[in-house]
This record gives structure tokens, C-alpha cells and sequence, in this order.
């Protein structure tokens, strides 16, 4: 997923070491989820197919009994801007997919707990694992009973087929990565007004059973239909954008107001339906009502958090004042590692980055190290060369692009970037580098800006609201050639950032929605990523992963992106607040926190 959390000033490194020396949360190191290592599917009936990542049956994370001596007050949030729609199928971003979380649900959730047990996924709206059958390419799921929507309305199975058929409708994101495979999907992905998923998505109402049909087996599966996009909604949801109407839910809350204007809010109050019917899945949260207030400098909002006039600040604090918070206030500040990436996509259908050289060179020419200060130093972050961030399921420590060579960043080469430009007959062309109006985005841009500009290139640079930079870069009729963004995991596997970013399905040209901002469609890529898929398919995720691995070389081959670091995130809280619990899928977990 996409996610604008960004340091917002240049670091000290002293203010960092002061920082990271404070912190009392243990780093997080991604790894897959524990049913991604060989285990069984829960179901006996999966026998041909391979193992299926996550399938938790059992609730064997650690849950703390609710403490209802700290239910109640208000929970107030910060963020310097909104997020964009309020849409749960069409919004990509950790801003909202954090609140999505205590909001809306899945036929399948990920544990709503800390450490490693929160990768791995349990029944949400259905009563158990699904049985699988048909050598994995048939999932039925039994849908629990009694759960009612915050507008009334009692949820059935054909609120599930048309949740479904919605994801296709309304153009989401990952329709063509992450449900493509569902039977009826192609037809869906061509015709979208007219989707219905005939033979894939199918309701027996007398059961109260849902079936979904795959065209092939997708030991992944499981992950996708934890995730926000495929959150269930009442038949007659609009099917359209959203936009700033929030829909109906299930989860412990409801969004009941949303202006994402310079001084808007987005409000969440209880579900007066909500009854909790799995504490690892979706728990009843503890604050009455939850407010993300928006308009803010980062500055100011630190000031409140001090000042106790707010509890957490989505945005990390500047770096400026992380000497102050890490001397001052030691005991509210959180840090921990990510499974992320800041990279440079760069669009291969476009002037000057149509040519592999001109691609080279900008990778050539970038000093990580150079961007990573920019971000808050090496205590809060780490430059890479890869697309699979290290510790990540595929990851093999490489690097294409750094001077005398070697398998880690060391520095750059800007003889070898000036002489690429040369060769690619694209030297004085005019560049734009796109990117996000907050301070480090403005300064990242900028430090790129005067990269390309010394290796021969005109360059300018275009800061766009971080409401609209991450949407305005997918769509080619922008005509954007080069921009930052990051990539934050949407489940514990490697096609979630090759498959998501870098294939022929998640390319729409003209589109908002379209994550492959390179517009990357190359036919030996689609074969290494057919390849990756049939392995997991029918040995599991382990066995596809050195193909996963050739498939990162080979994007980093063609230096569709330039990759440029790792972050930690750093969570500040105000002091009334506890019971701060950090999930690796969907980060604080804020309806747990306590204000009373």
C-alpha cells in the first residue's frame, strides 16, 4: 500500500541516535506469515494443492482480555492532510487502511495483535478457514450470523457477492492483481459497469455459504481477501467512488463524517450494532470516538501532543525536534522498522525514460546515503538497491548500481551516469520530477532535481498536495516522467511488491488507479512472473521465492525504479495514552489505544 507518513525536516544525526536510544519497541523484521512455511491449509479438503499462506483456524495469538475500565473519552488524531477518498475498495493508502482496520471487514482479517502473529490472517466474517477443494482453486466459506451493518441491514451472502463484483465496478487499485484470478474476472476487468462474476463469486443462500472459484490455485489468496479492497459492504452500496460519503460497516465503528478539506476532520463513533464476535479478528475498540483532524503543521501538531491537546500524530515528527522528544519525552515516542520502500519510478513509455540508459543513469547518479539523510539519518532509515526490502520473503542482497560494485549500497558513479546520458541521445531534455509538497518531499525532490541536472538533463521539480501526488502519478495522462513514492506491504509476500508494481495487470493507462506508475509491460518480466506464481501454485510460497528473487534482478536490470531506502516509522503518543500495540500489517493499532 501507499502510505505520505514522511520525516518532515532535515535530520540531525544526534537528534536520531537520540531518538532510537528512547525507544522501547522492539523492531519489527518482516517475515511470512506461518502458514506461508509449509504448513496445512486448516482444511482437510485442500488435499492437491499447495500449502496456503496464513490459514490460522485457531486463535493462538496473544489477546488480552478487554479491559473495560479503560472504554470511553475521545480519541483525537492528527495528519497535515487527508487521505484522499473514504472509499475502503479504492483508497491505498496506510493512512486510511489503519483506520479501515476497527471500520470494516473481510470474509478473512489479519490478527489484530503485535509482533509476528499479526501477518497471519483468521476468520473475520466467516466462521472458520475455508474449506478448500479442487486442488486449491475453490474456497467455501461458511458467513457467521447475527452480523448486523451500522446502517441496520443483516448481513447475507449477497452482500458478499456484490462486494466482490463492487472491487471490479469501481475500478479498484488491485482488481487486476489481486482478484484477477477469480473466475469471471477477465470479463469483469474489460467490462466493469457490467461485472458479476458469474461461476466465481457464488452464494448459497440456504447455507449461508460463499464459494469463490479461481481459475487457478493462488497460495496467496487468503491475503488478498484480508485486506481492506475486498471489505464487505450491504448489497446497494453505490458503485461508484465514494469519495467523502462513508459506508456502511461492520466493525466495532462507523465513519460518520469526512471533509478532507485544509481544515476537515474524519470522524469515527461506535457501531450501535457491533457485538464482538472474535477478539483476534476485529475487537471492540476502546474510545467512544475516534477524530483525525487535518491542516496542521507537523510542528504544531507535535506541540499539541506535548501539550496533551491530542493523542498521536500520523505524520512522524520533524527531525528537528527529536532531540527535544527523545530527551523530554522518552516514554511516548515508538520506533520501528518497516517493510517498505522509497524508490523513483520512472515512466519507460515516455521521453527521456523510454531508454534503458537514460533509466541507468539516474540509478547510477543517486546517492542513497545522500537521500537517506534527507530523511532523518541512518537511524531512520537504510539506503537499498532492490525492490524486496531486506528481511522480506525473495529479497537477495544485491546491487546493480553502486560504484566498484558489490552486493550493498556503497556510492554513486556520475562518470558512468553523464556517460549513459550521452549514449542515450536524451541529454538535454527536459525533466519533471514529481513529488509531494512536505518538507522532506520537497527536499528529496529537489536533491533529484540537481542530480539530473548534472548528469545533463534540464530538470524542474512539481510538489503536489499529498491528497492528490500519489493518484496524479498513476495516471499517464499526466504525462508524469519521473516521481517519488513508496510502497508499504499489503500482506507478507513478494508478489505484493513485484506482482503490484511492476506487471502488465496493474498498468491502466488513464487511470488513477494505476500502481505500476513505471507503466511497465515487459514480456520476459510477465514470464518470470508467471513462473513465480505456477511454483507457488503447486510447491508454495518458499519454492517460488529464487524466482522472485530473478524477477527483482530483472527489474533492476531494466532500472524501471530506482530505489532509495527502507524507513523506521516513529510514533509519537500523548502521555494519557496506553496500551500502544503495533501490528506489522496495519501498524498502531489505534482503536486499542486507551484515553481513560
Amino acid at each position: 500500500m501507499r502510505t505520505s507518513r514522511l520525516l518532515t525536516t532535515s535530520a540531525g544525526l544526534a537528534a536520531a541516535l537520540a531518538l532510537a536510544a528512547c525507544s522501547n519497541t522492539t523492531p519489527a523484521t518482516p517475515s511470512a506469515a506461518a502458514g506461508s512455511s509449509g504448513s496445512p491449509a486448516a482444511s482437510s479438503g485442500s488435499s492437491g494443492a499447495a500449502p496456503i499462506a496464513g490459514a490460522s483456524s485457531t486463535e493462538t495469538a496473544s489477546v488480552s482480555a478487554f479491559q473495560g475500565g479503560h472504554k470511553g473519552g475521545d480519541l483525537k488524531l492528527l495528519a497535515t492532510t487527508a487521505g484522499g477518498t473514504i472509499d475502503p475498495q479504492i483508497n491505498y493508502t496506510l493512512q486510511y487502511w489503519q483506520l479501515y482496520r476497527a471500520v470494516y471487514d473481510g470474509l478473512m482479517s489479519f490478527k489484530a495483535v503485535a509482533g509476528q502473529p499479526s501477518f497471519e490472517v483468521t476468520p473475520d466474517l466467516a466462521t472458520a478457514d475455508p474449506v478448500v477443494t479442487n486442488g486449491g482453486k475453490t474456497y467455501t466459506f461458511t458467513l457467521r450470523k447475527g452480523i448486523t451493518f451500522s446502517n441496520g441491514h443483516v448481513l447475507d451472502t449477497a452482500d458478499v457477492v456484490a462486494s466482490y463484483q463492487r472491487i471490479f465496478k469501481v475500478s479498484s487499485p488491485t482488481a487486476g492483481s489481486f482478484y484477477n484470478g477469480i473466475i469471471g474476472a477477465t470479463a469483469c476487468l474489460k467490462t466493469p459497469k457490467t461485472c458479476t462474476l458469474a461461476g466465481g463469486v457464488v452464494a448459497d443462500a440456504a447455507k449461508n455459504t460463499i464459494t469463490i472459484n479461481l481459475t487457478a490455485p493462488d497460495p496467496e489468496f487468503l491475503f488478498k481477501v484480508s485486506v481492506p479492497h475486498a471489505a464487505i459492504t450491504p448489497v446497494g452500496t453505490p458503485t461508484t467512488d465514494a469519495g467523502t460519503k462513508p459506508l456502511p460497516s461492520s466493525g466495532p465503528y462507523m465513519i460518520t463524517a469526512y471533509n478532507p478539506g485544509g481544515n476537515g476532520q474524519l470522524v469515527m463513533k461506535r457501531n450501535p450494532h457491533f457485538v464482538q464476535w472474535s477478539a483476534v479478528a476485529q475487537p471492540a475498540g476502546y474510545p467512544d470516538t475516534i477524530t483525525e483532524s487535518f491542516g496542521q503543521t507537523v510542528d504544531n501538531e507535535v506541540t499539541q501532543i506535548e501539550n496533551g491537546q491530542a493523542d498521536w500524530l500520523f505524520d512522524p515528527p520533524p527531525t528537528g525536534r527529536l532531540n527535544e522528544l527523545g530527551t523530554k519525552y522518552a516514554s511516548q515516542i515508538h520506533v520501528n522498522t518497516l517493510t517498505a520502500m522509497y524508490y523513483l519510478p520512472m515512466n519507460v513509455n515516455i521521453p527521456p525514460f523510454n531508454s534503458l540508459k537514460a533509466r541507468q543513469a539516474v540509478n547510477w547518479a543517486i546517492d542513497r546515503n545522500a537521500v537517506v539523510k534527507l530523511y532523518g539519518g541512518t537511524n531512520l532509515a537504510a539506503p537499498v538497491c532492490t525492490v524486496l526490502p531486506p528481511g522480506f520473503p525473495g529479497h537477495v542482497d544485491s546491487c546493480l548500481y553502486t560504484k566498484g560494485g558489490g552486493n550493498t549500497w556503497s556510492a554513486p558513479d556520475l562518470a558512468k551516469a553523464k556517460q549513459l546520458v550521452q549514449q542515450s541521445g536524451t541529454a538535454g531534455q527536459a525533466v519533471t520530477v514529481v513529488v509531494g509538497n512536505d518538507p522532506v518531499g520537497a527536499s528529496i525532490g529537489e536533491y533529484v532535481q540537481s542530480v539530473l541536472n548534472s548528469i545533463g538533463y534540464k530538470a524542474k521539480v512539481q510538489k503536489l498536495s499529498g491528497n492528490i501526488q500519489f493518484t496524479y502519478i498513476q495516471n499517464t495522462k499526466n504525462k508524469v516522467q519521473i516521481s517519488l513514492s513508496q510502497w508499504y506491504q499489503d500482506y507478507p509476500a513478494a508478489a505484493d511488491f513485484l506482482a503490484v508494481l511492476f506487471s502488465c495487470a496493474s498498468f491502466h493507462p488513464g487511470s488513477d488507479s494505476s500502481v505500476n506508475i513505471a507503466g511497465y509491460c515487459d514480456k520476459p518480466n510477465e514470464a518470470l512472473l508467471a513462473s513465480a506464481l505456477k511454483t507457488e501454485q503447486t510447491l508454495g510460497l518458499d519454492a517460488a521465492l529464487p524466482t522472485w528473487a530473478k524477477m527483482d534482478q530483472h527489474v533492476m536490470t531494466d532500472a524501471v525504479t530506482a530505489p532509495l531506502f527502507t524507513p523506521k516509522l516513529v510514533d509519537l503518543t500523548a502521555k494519557r495514552v496506553g496500551n500502544y500495540t503495533f501490528s506489522k500489517q496495519f501498524y498502531l493499532l489505534l482503536d486499542q489505544l486507551w484515553v481513560k
